[in-house]
């Protein structure tokens, strides 16, 4: 296999090689992508960081893979054509993405294969938020797209998936089958009560197919399709929306407070 890396801003990776294909998710700026095989002008391959395959555009990618040097830490920001805020956008990049640094003027960081980027909008890589529940919330009100990743939009487990990257959890997986299945072997599974008592913030809740954050004790934040977009709202309404219509809470999980980037309350 090669190694590419993602020079588009985000690209789908699709159920196969074509445009009118299902998205089954994303790749942000920055992220490798190991590819198998080619077919006129797609390729078929597996995403380096959660171990995600599909098709995507070979147009979206390059190589080599440079060392990326940063994260986008805000939840969107602009790339330009110069360190100066009345050049001409290049590009938006969304929380997440990865960036090679080149050079440094006045307060811009030129992102080689991108633009210059607001160095206020940039961590370091590896620098991590101390809260992903407050990364998640800054989601609100984002529309729901299948398959998303991006700061325009996202699906459930994309949602999660994202803030607990942002926050320093490195592989967990991309949907939510795999995600519960990841968490249960790694933090504290709870049990399910009838009246949903004992939670508390950062819990994560899962129906099968479905996965929903904690904000409170009583409030669910989670990207739907119900809404069209991510909202917070009494897990006990959600819960008997989403038990009518499909399937009963399957697991309720608690990522460990002392790991420290839980931001509990």
């Amino acid at each position: 296999m090669t190694d590419y890396q993602v020079t588009a801003s985000v690209t789908a990776l699709r159920a196969s090689p074509s445009e009118d294909a299902p998205m089954d998710s994303q790749l942000l700026h920055g992220e490798v992508f190991s590819v198998e095989k080619e077919e006129n002008g797609w390729v078929y391959g597996t995403a380096r960081r959660d171990d995600y395959s599909g098709w995507v555009s070979l147009s979206a990618l390059e190589e080599p893979v440079l060392i990326s040097t940063h994260r986008v830490s805000a939840l969107r920001t602009y790339a330009f054509s110069e360190p100066d805020l009345k050049s001409r956008p290049r590009a938006i990049v969304s929380l997440n993405a990865k960036v090679a640094s080149a050079q440094r003027k006045g307060k811009f960081i030129d992102c080689q294969r991108l633009g210059w980027i607001f160095e206020t909008h940039l961590a370091v890589l590896g620098a991590a938020e101390s809260d992903y529940v407050a990364v998640a919330e800054r989601f609100l009100y984002t529309p729901y797209l299948w398959g998303g990743r991006e700061s325009i939009g996202l699906d459930c487990s994309g949602l999660v998936q994202t803030a607990l990257e942002a926050a320093g959890v490195r592989g967990f997986p991309r949907d939510t089958k795999e995600q519960e299945a990841w968490a249960k072997t790694r933090w504290n599974t709870l049990d399910i009560s009838d009246d949903l008592a004992g939670l508390q913030r950062g819990d994560l809740i899962f129906w099968p197919g479905h996965v929903g954050i904690m904000t409170d004790s009583r409030s669910l934040l989670h990207a739907n399709a119900h809404h069209m977009a991510t909202v917070v709202e009494p897990l006990a309404t959600a819960a008997k929306r989403i038990a009518h219509k499909s399937s009963p809470i399957s697991a309720i999980c608690r990522p460990p407070v002392e790991t420290g980037w839980t931001g509990m309350m």
